[in-house]
């Protein structure tokens, strides 16, 4: 059977694949290679969130040979950057960490294209994200909230390296130090 398009070498239509992704196969993928989390670091300057900066994070994990697959996340979402996994590894990360590009762009995606695994994990983090948003974690209650939250994602938090009651602010001098802008040690 003769054709219009030429079946040499030259004729990359037939031999390169769509970069575009599919939503579904993103959600699987994602469902597989991705992880919604939310950590948290001590900050001294973070005196409205108790010496606290709760930090959101939306990661997909490939080998760097399969890098044009994050790259087109990129375009995807329009947002986020690819980094190593470590100094060492040859693991790429896809990493969407500001506010405004998790808003914008990743949380509308998965409430229309909802995960299958990591659904749970999802809501709690876009809750988490548009609380940020509001400033919700500037109070005492919503702050520990919050770290309820974030600490309840990603099979409990079991990976943690603080555990729950050293992050919550709950002892009245705390919250008399958090006011004043002074960090515990």
């Amino acid at each position: 059977m003769v054709g219009d398009n030429p079946s040499s070498g030259d004729n990359q239509q037939e031999t390169t694949p769509s970069t575009r992704l599919d939503p579904r196969w993103i959600v699987g993928f994602v469902d597989g290679e991705g992880c919604f989390s939310v950590s948290l670091h001590r900050n001294v300057l973070a005196a409205r969130s108790h010496g606290w900066q709760l930090h959101p994070v939306f990661h997909v994990y490939q080998h760097q040979r399969y890098r044009p697959v994050l790259e087109e996340f990129i375009n995807v979402f329009g947002c986020g950057k690819i980094r190593p996994k470590g100094p060492n590894s040859s693991v790429l990360t896809y990493a969407v960490d500001s506010l405004r590009g998790l808003e914008a762009s990743v949380l509308p995606f998965f409430e229309r294209h909802p995960l299958v695994i990591k659904q749970r994990d999802f809501e709690i983090f876009a809750g988490i994200v548009r609380a940020l948003i509001r400033k919700e974690h500037y109070s005492i209650h919503g702050f520990n909230r919050l770290v309820r939250l974030a600490y309840s994602m990603n099979e409990y938090g079991k990976q943690r390296s603080r555990p729950l009651d050293e992050v919550i602010v709950g002892s009245s001098e705390t919250a008399r130090q958090a006011s004043l802008g002074v960090v515990p040690e």
